[in-house]
């Protein structure tokens, strides 16, 4: 019997299961958004470079790229909660040897070594949470799921980065991290308490029982099912192009409020913080918005309104104009990715999600690194508003190259 079964009429947050993996996943990415700020700062202190924010972005990328191609296996043999809650121990142990070093003698070279793992880890621990949403949230109010899970998180987001900030400005960056490192045990915490009203499942099997295959044939099953969907397929090349051209925007912002436009730290969290009410916006307006226009309009209409946004950050000028601009952006991005993700799940039988996730997302962010490491570039030899333009056309030809594709007609 499975929790989507037994499920009483309400409100989903307001049920059990859901209701304690919301607040536990919500507080962590809280704190996430502490290492989103502190770690590009930690190393902009270090060395001034740019390109060292995009190197360690592209490591951290690439590792989390390898790690993709074994995380849905492991999503689909072995305990979903177990295997998340020992993702968030190793995380807090992690990321918890950060300030712990950097007090005692600060190392570049220790970021792009526990960067990368924490990534691989963290590819793990994403495409499992993936799988556990519809057992918890049922196959109706998939979308709806997802939708206050982004909500949530993007409402923390709005304070994390505004807090990120201050305490990197009042402790140093390495003070931040501390704090992200802590939010893996509030997670691990809530995962515990889920866990006891997980739905059952028999890792290893498929719906008739039977064992799936192993080796590289197992690991490639996910692909392969991408690939005889055709909108998934479509999906999963499309999504790759854009990762390309966006992977890095993040640290280009910094950059720009940073270098450019002479901000302090406090001012950067803000206007992340800022930003992050467009996820908000996006993350709630997402199921209404796709049972209205359908899947396929929903996504092309935020890809090229994402293109427009990246296209007038480079050349806004004045700090409320990047927020806006970002803002808009990520309720774009938001609406985008639940739709695709949502699709995902909904077309995927259960025993095959990890897999299929797992190999959507190596795929999805395999250009990433290379993105970031070239948008970085750009932007400190080509100068930020080049190449937020460049970036936004990139969206822009995505969204038109859509329209003639499978993804228009999918609902």
């Amino acid at each position: 019997m499975t929790l989507a079964s037994t499920r009483p009429a309400g409100p989903l947050w307001r049920e059990r299961g859901f209701a304690v993996f919301l607040s536990a996943q919500t507080l962590s990415v809280a704190g996430d958004s502490f290492a989103l700020i502190a770690l590009p700062l930690l190393v902009l202190r270090a060395t001034g470079s740019v390109a060292q924010m995009g190197l360690l972005t592209g490591a951290a990328g690439a590792a989390a790229i390898v790690a993709g191609i074994f995380a849905g296996n492991l999503a689909d043999r072995l305990d979903r909660w177990a295997l998340m809650l020992g993702c968030d121990l190793a995380r807090l142990v992690l990321y918890g040897l950060i300030p712990v070093a950097w007090a005692i003698d600060p190392q570049v070279w220790l970021l792009y070594v526990i960067l990368p793992v924490c990534a691989a880890i963290g590819m793990v621990f994403e495409v499992t949470y993936v799988t556990v949403i519809p057992a918890l949230a049922g196959p109706d109010r998939i979308t709806e799921a997802n939708g206050l899970l982004y909500a949530t998180a993007a409402a923390a987001g709005i304070a994390g980065p505004l807090l990120a900030g201050l305490v990197s400005g009042a402790f140093g960056p390495a003070g931040a991290i501390a704090v992200d490192a802590g939010s893996f045990a509030v997670s691990a915490a809530g995962l515990l308490l889920v866990r006891r009203w997980r739905p059952a499942r028999s890792p290893g099997a498929g719906p008739d029982g039977a064992a799936r295959g192993r080796g590289w044939r197992d690991l490639l099953a996910g692909a392969s099912f991408l690939w005889r969907q055709p909108v998934l397929r479509t999906l999963t090349v499309m999504l790759a192009v854009f990762i390309f051209a966006t992977y890095g925007l993040t640290d280009v912002i910094i950059y720009y409020l940073k270098h450019d436009l002479g901000q302090p730290d406090g001012v950067v969290g803000l206007v992340l913080g800022v930003a992050a009410v467009g996820t908000v916006g996006g993350a709630l307006a997402v199921a209404p918005l796709r049972r209205r226009l359908g899947f396929g309009r929903c996504w092309i209409g935020s890809l090229v309104l994402a293109g427009l946004a990246v296209g007038g950050l480079g050349a806004a000028g004045r700090v409320p104009a990047v927020a806006a601009l970002a803002a808009c952006y990520l309720a774009c991005v938001s609406v985008a990715g639940i739709c695709s993700m949502s699709l995902r799940q909904q077309l995927t039988p259960d025993y095959l999600l990890g897999r299929v996730t797992a190999a959507f997302w190596t795929i999805h962010y395999a250009p990433g690194p290379v993105g970031a490491a070239l948008l970085t570039w750009a932007a400190g030899h080509a100068g930020v508003t080049a190449t937020c333009l460049a970036s936004g056309a990139v969206c822009l030809l995505l969204g038109l190259a859509a329209v003639a594709s499978p993804v228009r007609s999918a609902s």
